[in-house]
């Protein structure tokens, strides 16, 4: 497996399921929510718990293998400026723009009706950590941190 290879897997799977508004798939622990998608060996699961503040995990498998993770925090800073749904709109509209790229790293900025989403990235597919964030008149209203990469035996 390549890093391209693991790549187009990892955008292939977050592009069917949150964002493509994937079928939600039955809950891997008490109060989680949990989307899934397969193709051929692969296997993907995002596991996440909460709502306008929610932290989570993606995990893809080869065969039945762990084979790469990502774990997340994203949380409203200012209720005043963007609300849960505001913010739900803005990252379907943002990560749909970058997963149509090929690419979930690398830095990326997107104008929607509700503020300007931003993400940057250190590293590859292999080892990573970034942070997005949305604007609303120029300040930070919303936040996620995210680290990951492969995960090995």
């Amino acid at each position: 497996m390549t890093s391209d290879e693991l790549n187009a897997v990892i955008v292939r799977a977050k592009a069917a399921t949150y964002v493509g508004g994937g079928v939600k798939a039955p809950a891997s622990r008490p109060g989680s929510h949990d989307l899934g998608w397969s193709e051929g060996p692969w296997r993907y699961l995002d596991s996440y718990f909460g709502g306008t503040d929610f932290l989570g995990q993606e995990v893809v498998w080869h065969l039945a293998d762990p084979v790469w993770a990502m774990n997340y925090y994203g949380y409203v800073i200012r209720p005043d400026l963007i609300d849960a749904e505001r913010t739900r709109a803005t990252i379907k509209g943002a990560l749909t723009a970058m997963y149509a790229e090929g690419r979930f790293l690398g830095g990326f900025e997107w104008v929607g009706a509700f503020g300007v989403y931003r993400d940057w990235s250190e590293g590859g597919v292999g080892q990573f950590r970034g942070r997005e964030v949305i604007l609303v008149e120029g300040v930070a209203a919303y936040g996620l941190d995210y680290f990951g990469g492969l995960v090995r035996g």
